[in-house]
């Protein structure tokens, strides 16, 4: 074979030179990519920054409750009061309409319990505390906290009627699945909606006048941020309605939701552990 020509020769190199700076780029985008899919599926640790995210969404659910039970006559979060005013639909049928409304609770309590029952099981398939699991399943809740805003919005509120029990069976199937998670981040003092232990625990902790107690302080916070959330949505439902303290609840649950994403992962712990030996 005869000498290349020129022109032959310079596009070979070209090509070369055109893989070589392309090889990196790959790798670097390869190497991005591994890292963000690691990183959202690393385990999220409680910690004080998830205390915080815990406290935000106990405000919501203190919203919440403060508008649906005037709104419904029941409670789409407090399924202590739900129980007992079912039973009492069972016993005393001729109450139903006068303080309660057993198709409304029948619905609060079931869509709970399905919220609780579908994120819990799910969450032991994918990992309770993975940090895309979290995220996906507070989107989901936002959105229908959000949906029952815009319902009432649009079309107004009524006690009974089509719309009430979408607008129950949103906010109730939202609120199981997030005690749910709340109790997958291993903070049980924070449970983001039932008061009843944590007002019993707060007040026989054993140290409850010791300097540092975490324990007593996450519940302190927690039913600070309940009483907090609910006087807020009686000031709402109030002055200015039912609608917009559901909407500021969902806005909150988004805030949540966002701050997932910067949630301290376990490896980071780990890591940081490791570092801290060495030295």
């Amino acid at each position: 074979m005869g000498p290349q020509p020129p022109n032959s020769r310079v596009n070979s190199s070209q090509t070369s030179l055109d893989t070589l700076h392309s090889e990196p780029a790959s790798a670097e985008r390869t190497s991005f990519s591994s890292r963000t899919w690691k990183y959202l599926n690393a385990p999220v640790r409680p910690c004080g920054f998830v205390e915080l995210q815990l406290l935000v969404t106990t405000f919501c659910t203190g919203l919440q409750d403060a508008v649906s039970f005037p709104d419904f006559h029941c409670f789409a979060s407090n399924q202590t009061g739900n129980t007992v005013f079912l039973m009492l639909a069972i016993a005393l049928p001729e109450m139903n309409g006068e303080w309660f409304l057993t198709s409304n609770i029948g619905m609060a309590l079931g869509m709970f319990i399905a919220g609780a029952l579908i994120t819990g099981q799910l969450g032991h398939i994918i990992g309770r505390q993975r940090r895309l699991w979290l995220i996906f399943c507070n989107l989901i809740q936002t959105a229908m906290v959000f949906a029952t805003a815009g319902i009432q919005y649009v079309h107004g509120i009524d006690l009974e009627g089509p719309k009430t029990p979408v607008c129950i069976a949103l906010l109730a199937f939202a609120a199981g699945s997030q005690v749910v998670q709340s109790r997958s981040l291993e903070m049980t003092e924070i449970t983001t909606a039932m008061a009843t232990a944590a007002w019993l625990d707060l007040i026989i902790d054993r140290r409850i006048l010791a300097v540092e107690n975490r324990s007593r302080n996450r519940r302190a916070a927690f039913l600070a941020s309940l009483v907090l959330g609910s006087l807020a949505g009686a000031y709402m439902f109030k002055n200015v309605g039912s609608p917009a303290a559901i909407a500021v609840s969902g806005a909150g649950k988004l805030l949540v939701t966002v701050m997932f994403f910067f949630s301290p992962a376990e490896e980071e712990k780990k890591k940081t552990e490791k570092e801290g030996e060495l030295v």
